[in-house]
This record gives C-alpha cells, sequence and structure tokens, in this order.
C-alpha cells in the first residue's frame, strides 16, 4: 500500500530537525536556508555550515562502521544554529551518498539513518502518532491510559514529547508490506492479532506497542530515504561529483575495509570454523532440532563467510522440521539484511556453546568473545607455521595468547 499522499501538518522546528528526512520538513529547510543564505556553495565550502558537513562525516561514518546506525546525539537542537546543522548534516550526507553513484552505499546509508529514527521514536511518542500517519495508510492508538508517561531525558535529547500509553493498531495491508522485511516470529502474520482488517500491535514486556510501531516504520522510512536519493543521484553533476570527490572517497575507503575483512574470512577453510558452527552443522545433519537462535547463528555465519546460499540451506535439510521454501526464504532474508553473527557470550547464554574450559586452547584465551575471532586467529596460526622457520626459533613456535 503506498504511503499517504497527504501527510499531516508539522510545524513544530524541532521536530523538522530531528527528522529531517519528512516530507513536511522540506519546506521549513529551504526557509531556513533562504534566511541564512545557505545556497550549495555554502554547504559544500562555506564557514558557516563546516560544522553540518563535520556532523554529515558522522552520520556517513556511522552509516558504514555502527551496527546501530547514525547515532542519535547530534547538536542541541532546541538552538536554531542547532536546528540547522542537525538538518543540513542530512543534506550534505545526502548529497555526498548522491555523488557516490553506489546504489549499495545509498542503501546502507538508509537504512542507517532509519534506525537513528527508530531509536528517537521510540522515545518520542508524542510525535510518534504524526510520523506514523505520514508512512501509514491507517493506523490510531487504542486504550489509552490515564496517566501521562513522565518526560524522557535519556540519549541528550532533552524533552522528548511524551503522550498517554496506549495500544497501537495499523492496517492489515500495510502490515502484510511491511512485516516479511522483519525478521521473527511476532511478525508473521498466523502469529498476530487481527480484527476487521487491523493487526493489533500488543505491548509485551520488554517490547512496547509504540516501538513496535517505531518498528514497522522504520522500514518505510528506509524505502523512502533509499527512494528519493536514487532519485536525486541523476541530478548531480560532474562538477558537484568532483567537489564530493573527498567525502564519497572517505567513505568507500570505509566499505573496502569492511569488505577486505570479509575477504579474509571467505577464505576460511572448513577446519577453520568454530566448534559452535561446527557442532550446529553436526546436529542439524543428525537430526537434531536445533533451536531458533542456533539456527540464526549458522545461517548469519554462513552469511559472513560468503559461503553459497545452497550450501547454507543444505545445512538444515537434516533438521526434523525442514521445509525447502521455509528454510530458502528464511536464509535469503538473513543474506539480503547481512546479519551480525552473535557473540560467544550469547551463544552460552542460548546453550549454542559445546566447549567447556580446557577443551579448546584457542576457546580458553581470554581475548576469544567471538566466533570470528576464532577463525581469524585460526588463520593467523596457519600462515605462522606455513613460513619457513630457522633453527634458532624451531622450538619455540607456539600459538600467541595474545589477541590476533
Amino acid at each position: 500500500m503506498p504511503v499517504p499522499t497527504t501527510p499531516p501538518p508539522l510545524t513544530d522546528e524541532v521536530t523538522l530537525a530531528r527528522y529531517p528526512f519528512l516530507p513536511q520538513a522540506s519546506d521549513w529547510i529551504r526557509t531556513m536556508a533562504v534566511r541564512h543564505s545557505i545556497d550549495l556553495n555554502e554547504l559544500l565550502e562555506g564557514s558557516w555550515m563546516e560544522q553540518a558537513r563535520q556532523r554529515a562525516r558522522i552520520r556517513l561514518i556511522d552509516s558504514v562502521q555502527s551496527k546501530e546506525g547514525v547515532q542519535v546525539v547530534g547538536g542541541d537542537i532546541h538552538t536554531e544554529e542547532g536546528r540547522l546543522i542537525e538538518a543540513f548534516s542530512f543534506y550534505y550526507a545526502r548529497l555526498v551518498m548522491c555523488a557516490s553513484e553506489d546504489e549499495r552505499l545509498i542503501a546502507r546509508w538508509a537504512q542507517a539513518e532509519a534506525a537513528r529514527a527508530e531509536q528517537l521514536l521510540i522515545q518520542d511518542t508524542g510525535n510518534l502518532p504524526d510520523v506514523a500517519k505520514t508512512y501509514l495508510a491507517e493506523v490510531e492508538l487504542t486504550s489509552i491510559a490515564s496517566s501521562a508517561r513522565s518526560a524522557a531525558s535519556g540519549m541528550g535529547m532533552h524533552q522528548l514529547r511524551q503522550r498517554p500509553s496506549g495500544e497501537w493498531r495499523v492496517g492489515l495491508a500495510d502490515f502484510i508490506e511491511i512485516c516479511p522485511k522483519i525478521t521473527g516470529h511476532r511478525w508473521r502474520l498466523p502469529n498476530v492479532d487481527i480484527e476487521k482488517g487491523w493487526v493489533k500491535l500488543h505491548g509485551e514486556r520488554q517490547y512496547a506497542s509504540s516501538a513496535k510501531l517505531a518498528r514497522l516504520l522504520r522500514e518505510r522510512i528506509k524505502a523512502a530515504i533509499q527512494a528519493e536519493t536514487l532519485e536525486k543521484m541523476a541530478e548531480v553533476t560532474t562538477d558537484l561529483a568532483v567537489r564530493l570527490a573527498e567525502p564519497v572517497g572517505m567513505v568507500r575507503n570505509l566499505m573496502a575495509n569492511k569488505a577486505s575483512e570479509a575477504i579474509a574470512l571467505v577464505g576460511a577453510e572448513e577446519s577453520d570454523w568454530p566448534p559452535c558452527m561446527q557442532k550446529t552443522i553436526a546436529d542439524l545433519a543428525g537430526g537434531v532440532n536445533v533451536n531458533h537462535f542456533g539456527r540464526l547463528f549458522l545461517a548469519s555465519m554462513s552469511a559472513t563467510l560468503a559461503l553459497p546460499q545452497e550450501s547454507c540451506v543444505g545445512f538444515f535439510r537434516g533438521a526434523p522440521d525442514f521445509s525447502e521454501s521455509t528454510t530458502t526464504y528464511q536464509v535469503q532474508h538473513v543474506y539480503q539484511h547481512e546479519y551480525t553473527p552473535a557473540g560467544c557470550g550469547k551463544l552460552k547464554v542460548n546453550h549454542n556453546c559445546p566447549v567447556l574450559p580446557g577443551d579448546n586452547r584457542t576457546c580458553d584465551q581470554p581475548w576469544m568473545d567471538h566466533p570470528l575471532k576464532y577463525i581469524r586467529a585460526t588463520q593467523r596460526w596457519k600462515r605462522l607455521t606455513e613460513r619457513p622457520v630457522s633453527s634458532e626459533s624451531s622450538d619455540t613456535d607456539q600459538p600467541s595468547n595474545s589477541e590476533p
């Protein structure tokens, strides 16, 4: 279902600066540009916009390096200067993405900005209704409690607007379109409460109804940011691309470094795989019903190691509940969204770590807290042992106890 063609009016400047991607923010930003004489030259090179460019670089770096998306804390948007910095930093970052002409980079940046918006909206329940009605055709709050929540002061956001708590519901058409992009059993249609064309977003102990709505909005916000950036990419001139070559190069280098790390992992042989991954594969092959956490871990490890999706699906063929179509769909979802494999701590908590103290020398190292470190350590040890060694050092060649 398409987003509403007429979004609700928004005039609060703090809100517009906080969410500069909103369609309602465009006119306000243009007005601010005229008022403060901010043209393209000023945005790209002027001293007045230097802080905005610095904030934009942080947004871009976070989009590549941070798992949580763009950091929430920016300038003090309760001042006009702070609002200018926040709003125009988004515009500058979008220009850089347009100039990159890299659809993968644009998708990653849109995802990071949308993740930031989700974090804000979970707290900013006062603005949540208007933002929701901007991106969802059917959405409303029900079961309003009698007392309002206290204003939030965390995350450096000062006083975000608060409203009485309640439960949200969204139109079935919107939910059906969005939910396949979100992992988890609670987002599957058979597991939700549907009544007269509405999907109720029931609050849970650690997942409030408003947080669920923010999660749905994240997907629509990402799609909107990505589509607008791809559209504006065609407007980038050769001169503009040259002027933005430095920040574009910075982001591309960051992505290249990420890719080089991945390439090293791709070269991992089966003997390099950590015990947790090998045990999960063996259990599935033996018909053991591995829990959901273990299955997600195996799929995300396979994706990180760039194993073919068909190979990953093959790992699950021995599972007692194996379904070719369901497993293929779920594996494709993990590969597409580039899930990060869980660390050792979570694997232990979820009973997916088969190693006891003393079983494996590498796992016993104090720095060993993630299966990917196990692979890197194994590869490093292989490289060291494959090198020609002198007679002086041959009797001292032992695995290092320091982190690789």
